[in-house]
């Protein structure tokens, strides 16, 4: 892989990460990185371990388990906020990737990572997607 090509597979990463609440199709993602969409989803998962979906959407649960701390939305509030269109599937990854249902998140204690700065919040309630994940203790 060249590096112009990882430069436009970043250019595509960074269009996920600030627009992950914003409807994005693999077609539009290819075309920021001036890729076919094959080639793209290749190149992708090659470059990062992961394929653009999978990108997105645990950028889309991460904001979400953000929104879920602060009480003030519903599951269904924040299923749209974060850019998910099924409620139901919206439900299904977030329990996947954290290990419980958005609603017990939502509902459950934040308070020990209150004291915690939010950029370690981050990395340490990032959802993982590897098998290591099913061992470790949830945030």
């Amino acid at each position: 892989m060249t590096v112009e090509e990882l430069v436009r597979l970043r250019r595509a990463r960074d269009q996920m990460d600030r627009d992950y609440a914003q409807p994005l199709d693999l077609a539009a993602l290819a075309r920021t990185a001036y890729m076919s969409e094959g080639h793209f989803s290749r190149s992708f998962r090659a470059a990062f371990g992961e394929t653009p979906y999978s990108y997105l959407m645990t950028r889309r649960i991460e904001r979400a388990k953000a929104l879920l701390r602060r009480g003030d939305l519903s599951v269904t509030e924040v299923c749209i906020e974060v850019g998910c269109t099924s409620l139901g599937s919206f439900s299904a990854r977030f329990t996947e990737l954290v290990g419980e249902s958005p609603s017990s998140y939502r509902t459950r204690s934040h308070e020990e990572s209150a004291v915690i700065p939010p950029c370690y919040v981050k990395i340490v309630t990032r959802p993982l997607r590897d098998e290591r994940a099913k061992d470790l203790p949830r945030s």
